[in-house]
């Protein structure tokens, strides 16, 4: 089975080079790297350059977006599971693309995810919090429950079947996306129970309250675009079920 990675980048001399490092030291030996990065300013691309013989395909241009970077790399992956790892974030283990491998080939799932934690910016060991996502049910997103992104692994032909992320969302087109595959089209899902993925602190749905607010919003178009009713307490459940993580360090 061939696994294709996306990571997208901006201005991410800071981090990119951990990013890559995950990456290109996988004891799994099918992958195909592929970067994606929005014309950065900065030393990211002298960085990329550095690995080329681990990177298969390097996009270096403008983009509208994250989401549209996304696309960019979804749309030129031709592995059988697509992953996306952006630059801020990094796996946890070099054996994580041999363990999600073997449980695709296992369960003959459509999709994949596990659990993740957020980390120091600078010290990615300093864990902050703990995201234990729990076995999926069916119904359950209108319990206000997601899969964190950074883990999320489906096989590419989803995305030709079902489509890729809706641009016309700013910070929540990965809840979009992961609603409309797994709750509308009920593709086959399975939890990896660990942590794979580390994810420093910062992320773009949750810097400010201005964007907590713009990304309650866009969950709730999301399930407007997709033809679906959330439950009365499935946008407020969703934000306050994050609280957990602050307490809980480890499994």
């Amino acid at each position: 089975m061939k696994i294709s990675i996306v990571t997208i980048s901006f201005n991410s001399e800071e981090t990119i080079e951990d990013t890559i490092r995950s990456v290109v030291s996988q004891s799994y030996e099918n992958v195909e790297y592929i970067i994606v990065d929005g014309a950065s300013k900065d030393r990211t691309m002298e960085i990329v350059k550095k690995y080329k013989d681990g990177i298969a395909k390097v996009i270096s241009e403008p983009d509208k977006g994250i989401y549209d970077a996304m696309n960019k790399g979804v749309n030129a992956a031709t592995g059988d599971v697509v992953g996306i790892l952006n630059s801020d974030d990094i796996y946890a283990g070099s054996d994580v693309l041999e363990k999600v491998v073997g449980k695709f080939q296992r369960e003959s799932c459509d999709a994949l995810y596990a659990d993740l934690v957020y980390v120091d910016r600078k010290n990615t060991d300093d864990v902050k919090r703990y995201w234990k996502s729990g076995e999926f049910k069916q119904g359950i997103f209108k319990k206000g429950w997601m899969p964190p992104h950074p883990t999320f692994f489906v096989k590419k032909e989803c995305y030709l079947k079902f489509g890729v992320y809706n641009t016309d969302l700013k910070s929540a087109a990965d809840y979009e996306l992961m609603l409309r595959f797994l709750h509308k089209h009920v593709i086959s899902v399975s939890y990896l129970p660990e942590v794979i993925t580390k994810m420093r602190v910062g992320g773009e749905s949750n810097v400010s309250l201005k964007n907590r607010i713009r990304a309650n919003k866009e969950d709730r178009l999301a399930w407007k675009l997709n033809g679906l009713k959330p439950g009365p307490l499935t946008l407020t459940r969703k934000p306050l079920s994050k609280i957990s993580q602050f307490f809980k360090k480890k499994g």
